[in-house]
């Protein structure tokens, strides 16, 4: 609850912040307005950490930069074509924007920039009510035109206008809703939630490099699943990510299963809470919080009705995985990320084999090897995608992956496991067996390797004369 007393107190010390005081008081001497704009004085208000200050200003893009340059380290002008220009002062990166008055084709959601008069007039162009306050400095007053913080104060998203023509200017605001309603942890208005729906096919205008830079905030907020059910309810998601909102299987009297839907949502909420607790401190791991929730997308596709009223999704893991790079890949994510979710949704059901019976050290070295770097995101996946309601099952669970965390911590301290490779390099293959560089190196590369995986460390004597062994019985 928005304590107004308390929040005005927090907007004045943002004001009198050094890095604040010092570009207010260099506009407020060139003759100047300027005010800190948006989610600073929103966060402000509502005793939320402030980042990345973003302020307005009636000063031209060439007068800010002329304004800014004597007390900032660095400039930037990269947002010049939109009024935007970056400085890093005492420290701190700012930006600083010409007010605007933008209008939209509607087709490309591309702007035709136009610079405003007024502050209030670049106010109730922004995307909600909430972020549509300002605060001007260095005289310290509250700009609300549009009621922001009286939505603060009820904990509700609406648009400054009608949420039609908001959206219909920029569609990415939909996504925005979703992000800020998880992130703030605020209810949509009926009005814009409506008009989410109605409007959802019209982000298809946007690029795929802005959906997934959104979809990445969304997935860092504190509380991700409240922002994806609101794109899964309002249908928004079906024009960029439709895979999540399939795992809605339907469920009949014949043939019982659980919602992989929910079970998504609440492996997605697990795997954050043990990303909390096993890495405290730690920036949102982002491929692995998608990982969560995509790691049962290929069920859908593999479902299958057994006589008797059992369903089996066989080879959902393989499946998904393929259809996660594929859509990551159609949103432009990049390979680093993409290989991480893929690599983990591909690996979520192999520990499963383990809670059945008891591995051998072999099985335990290839479960390190297949996960490569991936083993910790993989550790807190396979832990997280525990949801049974079998309170034994889930403790046998629990305590058969506490094994197996506490064997390879004893074979990685034994055979630095991390190292993972064969104890004779290539060089040294060619001269055991007089051969050139080839196909033949890279075989008997692969049989060092299992051997490796199979037995553990031999030594290279050992090695060498399995080596020979091999090559000898091939002929």
């Amino acid at each position: 609850m928005l304590n107004m007393a308390e929040g005005l107190a927090r907007l004045r010390a943002l004001a009198e912040g050094s890095v604040v005081s010092a570009v207010a008081e260099a506009f407020a001497d060139a003759g100047f307005e300027l005010a800190v704009v948006g989610g600073p004085v929103r966060d402000a208000l509502l005793g939320r950490e402030v980042n990345d200050l973003d302020f307005t200003t009636n000063a031209s893009p060439d007068e800010i930069l002329r304004i800014v340059t004597p007390i900032s380290s660095a400039q930037w002008d990269i947002g010049r074509a939109f009024g935007t220009i970056g400085a890093r002062v005492r420290g701190e990166q700012v930006e600083i924007t010409t007010y605007r008055a933008d209008s939209y084709d509607g087709v490309t959601r591309k702007p035709t920039v136009e610079f405003g008069d007024t502050i209030d007039g670049d106010l109730v162009r922004r995307d909600f009510r909430v972020n549509a306050m300002a605060l001007q400095v260095p005289e310290i007053k509250l700009v609300d035109p549009t009621g922001g913080v009286e939505d603060l104060v009820a904990g509700i998203l609406r648009t400054p206008t009608d949420p039609g023509v908001s959206f219909g200017d920029d569609p990415l605001r939909m996504l925005r809703a979703a992000r800020f309603s998880a992130q703030l942890g605020f209810e949509i208005s009926e009005d814009t939630r409506d008009a989410i729906t109605r409007l959802r096919e019209t982000v298809k205008i946007v690029s795929p490099e802005r959906i997934q830079g959104e979809l990445v905030r969304l997935m860092q907020t504190d509380d991700p699943v409240r922002g994806i059910r609101v794109l899964v309810d309002t249908g928004l998601i079906e024009e960029f990510l439709p895979e999540v909102s399939a795992l809605r299987l339907e469920v009949d009297e014949h043939h019982h299963h659980k919602d992989v839907y929910e079970h998504s949502l609440t492996v997605l909420r697990q795997a954050i809470e043990l990303e909390h607790s096993r890495h405290p401190g730690e920036a949102p791991d982002v491929p692995l919080r998608i990982a969560a929730l995509l790691h049962d997308i290929g069920k859908p596709r593999t479902r299958k009705l057994e006589p008797g009223g059992a369903v089996t999704f066989h080879h959902h893991d393989v499946v998904g995985s393929r259809m996660a790079r594929k859509r990551l890949q159609a949103l432009r994510f990049d390979g680093e990320t993409t290989d991480a979710v893929t690599t983990l949704i591909e690996l979520h059901l192999r520990f499963f084999g383990y809670a059945e019976g008891t591995w051998t050290d072999a099985a335990v070295r290839r479960y390190v090897r297949d996960a490569g770097d991936l083993l910790e995101r993989l550790h807190i996946l396979t832990r997280a995608d525990v949801t049974t309601r079998n309170r034994r099952k889930a403790q046998r669970l629990a305590s058969a992956y506490d094994d197996i965390e506490k064997r390879i911590a004893d074979l990685r301290e034994q055979e630095e496991l991390d190292a993972m490779r064969p104890e004779l390099d290539g060089n040294r293959i060619q001269e055991i067996l007089g051969i050139s560089p080839g196909r033949e190196v890279g075989e008997a590369y692969r049989f060092l390797l299992d051997l490796r995986l199979d037995e553990g460390v031999l030594g290279p004597d050992v090695a060498e004369q399995r080596l020979r062994d091999w090559w000898a019985a091939r002929g």
